[in-house]
This record gives C-alpha cells, structure tokens and sequence, in this order.
C-alpha cells in the first residue's frame, strides 16, 4: 500500500475545493460585468494560490539532513509578489485614464482568499469573499446615492466645428458654449483649407484675400473639449443654428480615472 506523505489528505482536498468555489464565485461576479479577467481567471488563481499554500505548509516535510533549516513561509510570501505580473498585465493607460485597477485588486483578494482557504481560515475566507460583494455592490450603491456631484470633475465633451473663416462664427460658438454653462478646456485647429485656393502659393492666397471684402475665403475646423454640466444636445442644436457655422460634430472626450 502506497503510504501518502503529510499534507495530502481529505482535509486538504476540502481547503482546495473551498478555495475554488470561493475564488469562482469572485469570478463570476467579475465575467457578468464582462471584465478583462473572469471565471477562469480568478479560479485559477484561487486554487493555484491555495496549492502554494499547502506546499509550503507541508511539501518541505521530508527535507533531508538534520542541519537544513528552512522557513515554510517564504514560498507563501512569494504568492504576492507573484500575483503582482498578473494584476500588472491586467492595468492598462488609455490617453489620461488608468483603467483596470479595481480588476487587478480582485485577482489579488481572490489569492488571498485561496491563501486563507488552504491555510486553515475558512471563516476568514469566506467573510472576505462575502466582503468583496458587499463592496462590490453595496458600495456602488451607496455611492450612487450620495450627494456627490459637488466633488466631482464635471464631464468633458469633444465637439467638432467646421465654419466658414473670417466672418466671425468661432466667436459667437464660444459665447454660446459659455452662455450654457460650459468651460472651453482646449481649443485645437484641425486644418484650414481654401477650396478655391488650393493651388495657390501663400502670397497669391494673401492677395486674393486682400482683394476680397468678406475676408479670408474657405472653412476652418476647430475642436473644443468643453467641461460643464450643461445639455450637451441642446448645446448642439444652438451651435447648428448659427450662422456660418457648416457642420458640428459630438464626440468623446479623453475620460478621466475609471478602473
């Protein structure tokens, strides 16, 4: 009969299904609200993490020689800083927002949890987990709830103006973007073309434009980010309105912080 080493025992085969069923149930939350790491992910990662536990624990048992010292606890610590590369895969900068932090906090609770399962701490296992869904969506609740727009960085909008040059329609656009509550944050000029000129030498362009009353000739487009609170739709239909003014376009702004 095949005699087991310590370790290996119905005991720890119960720490490791605990340590699946708790890391899969973080999963699941994660895949519902189609994250970057899921079901597979995070179970992976609880169970794995749990295997390490129970080998430091038990797998250095039988080492030979009465003289080997050796710390059990170092192959554990070593999950943290191994779990880091995968939670630093999962965070990734988009422009200026930062995106996947609150993912990458969860792979590394659920090793947590996969740790205390095969450790002996069920009750803690199972208390973080349900902590993690109390502030999953507790949380998020109650932070929907609070009267925080005060603090909060009013949203940005990208609107696009293309308009006849010279005849004064940038001008009456910015009044109008301010008189609604809105902030011009950035002002870009895309390009300026002359659809008549557009074989023209600079000095030839200049002499024509002295040659006509109504100033330069051709369309300029121009791109704003606005930050307000204001209807970004009703600010959209006055801008149509105004004269000169050839196209508007909405389009999104560089976001701000989201994990």
């Amino acid at each position: 009969m095949i005699e087991l080493s310590p370790g290996q025992g119905l005991v720890q085969i119960g720490e490791l299904l605990l340590a699946l069923v708790l890391s899969a149930c973080i999963g699941l939350e994660r895949g519902l609200r189609n994250k970057s790491a899921g079901l597979r992910t995070h179970t992976l990662v609880g169970v794995g993490a749990a295997l390490f536990m129970l080998v430091s624990k038990y797998g250095f048992a039988h080492v030979p020689g009465d003289n080997v010292a050796f710390d059990p606890s170092r192959v554990a610590a070593q999950i943290v800083t191994g779990i880091g590369f995968i939670g630093g895969g999962l965070i990734f900068v988009r422009r200026d927002a930062v995106r996947g932090l609150t993912t990458a906090a969860v792979v590394w609770l659920t090793a947590a949890v996969g740790m205390a399962a095969a450790g002996g701490l069920w009750v803690l296992a199972v208390a973080v987990t349900a902590g993690h869904f109390l502030v999953v969506y507790g949380l998020s609740g109650l932070a929907a709830r609070l009267p925080l727009d005060r603090f909060r960085r009013p949203d940005q909008s990208r609107v696009r103006l293309v308009y006849h040059d010279g005849k004064g329609a940038l001008r009456r656009a910015l009044m109008e973007c301010t008189g609604r509550g809105f902030v011009v944050s950035e002002v870009a000029v895309e390009r300026q073309y002359l659809p008549d000129d557009s074989d023209l030498g600079r000095d030839e362009r200049r002499a024509r434009e002295k040659e006509d009353d109504q100033g330069p000739r051709g369309n300029a487009v121009v791109s704003l980010v606005l930050e307000g609170t204001g209807s970004v739709p009703d600010l959209t239909a006055a801008l149509s309105e105004l004269p000169d003014l050839v196209g508007v376009t909405v389009g999104a702004a560089p976001e701000d912080d989201q994990a």
